[in-house]
């Protein structure tokens, strides 16, 4: 199918003030992230309104700004599947998020498709087509692209607005239009989250830090951000997401000491020892106020046995009603749910209580835990086995 070939800056602008009075745009990339410290962006496929389609050559462009800049101004719905890739690179380039995205792959989720659904799988499920993909490994830094590899890259846009249109029709026959619309809005915002709020602490393994450590960390943290970004390499290759927690355990600057660590002997990490030496000391003099705060959780014995129970309860209700449970709360939402209840309503508002999902099981869960609602197995036989029964008082 022809497309149009976007290689210049100038063509660019010219095809952004096309793309920004377009209802409808289908967007997806092709990105290399392996060996850089930021995703290497190489193309950008699009489909308007009105069916045409075209390819960026993101590699030929001096400045893709004015592109994402259009993406984030436009009123119209911009049409995604798993586009968290697609709103970083236009969050890094802009500040700003578009505010009108239908991901097929959430909305998919919302009518009972699995999730996280792959793309073929929708266009197979959806439209009854089988695409054929064999460029999955392909590196797109490459020049000249094949035939074959512009032909997969396009491929992931053609049938986005199809597959868009079965799914918000099966959603508004559900009632649960404004389901997706609050879903996106919650994943823009945790998309933004995620890129800008405190993000040394998802370094796994720091849980058991005190206030110290934590400094420690933080601290190896933005060296290491630095360190790759100066060095334009993934961070893992800079250091290790456990060496810094272990050397955060350590709480030494001691050169000789940090030189013990296994996993340190890299000749590229043996020369980089008094750096991190450096910035160990300066977290270990910096006063006890200006440490990060460690976050305690009191332990609830009963919180393992209670998720269990209320998970699976969880999975029986989204069965019957439609919906990918993945989708609705992971066994951690649940216990997140639980312990916000047994605490008496301390701390933030768990995801589960929260919207379509408080409507769909989290009213449930408080009756639940309050015994004012009991569980009864109809019959073991059936797809949905379970009944939840009003306990009328005595």
């Amino acid at each position: 199918m022809p497309h149009l070939d976007i290689t210049t800056d100038e063509a660019l602008r010219d095809y952004c003030g096309q793309l920004a009075r377009s209802p409808h745009v289908g967007l997806d990339t092709e990105f290399v992230s392996e060996y850089s410290y930021q995703p290497v962006l190489c193309l950008v496929q699009l489909v308007d309104d009105r069916g045409e389609t075209a390819m960026i050559d993101a590699l030929k462009i001096g400045d893709m700004t004015p592109f994402w800049e259009t993406l984030a101004d436009r009123d119209g719905e911009l049409i995604v599947h798993a586009g968290r890739g697609e709103m970083e690179f236009c969050l890094r380039a802009t500040g700003r998020l578009p505010s009108n995205v239908f991901d097929v792959q959430i909305a998919a989720g919302l009518v009972g498709i699995e999730y996280p659904a792959n793309y073929n799988a929708l266009i197979s499920k959806l439209l009854g087509v089988k695409p054929s993909k064999h460029e999955t490994r392909t590196d797109w830094r490459r020049r000249p692209l094949s035939s074959r590899q512009i032909t997969y890259a396009m491929d992931d846009v053609h049938h986005l607005r199809a597959m868009r249109d079965v799914l918000a029709s099966r959603l508004a026959s559900l009632g649960r239009t404004e389901w997706l619309t609050d879903e996106m809005a919650s994943w823009l915002a945790q998309v933004s989250h995620t890129l800008t709020q405190d993000r040394w602490r998802r370094v796994s393994g720091n849980s058991g830090l005190d206030h110290r450590s934590l400094a420690i960390l933080r601290e190896l943290w933005q060296w290491r951000e630095d360190e790759a970004a100066r060095r334009d390499k993934p961070v893992r290759h800079v250091l290790r997401d456990d060496l810094l927690v272990e050397l955060a355990k350590r709480k030494t600057a001691d050169l000789k000491r940090i030189g013990t660590v296994r996993g340190l002997e890299r000749g590229d990490l043996r020369r980089q020892l008094r750096h991190i030496a450096r910035h160990i000391q300066q977290a270990l003099v910096l006063p006890d106020d200006e440490c990060p705060q460690k976050i305690t959780v009191e332990p609830i014995p009963q919180l393992a046995v209670l998720g269990q129970f209320l998970y699976s309860a969880l999975g029986s209700v989204c069965r019957e009603r439609l919906l990918s449970p993945a989708l609705v709360g992971s066994p951690n939402d649940v216990r997140e749910l639980i312990a916000y209840r047994l605490r008496g309503r301390q701390g933030r508002l768990p995801k589960l209580a929260e919207g379509w999902r408080a409507e769909l099981v989290g009213h449930l869960f408080d009756e639940l835990l309050a015994g004012t609602m009991s569980v009864r197995i109809t019959d073991a036989n059936s797809d949905h086995p379970l009944a939840f029964d009003a306990i009328k008082p005595a």
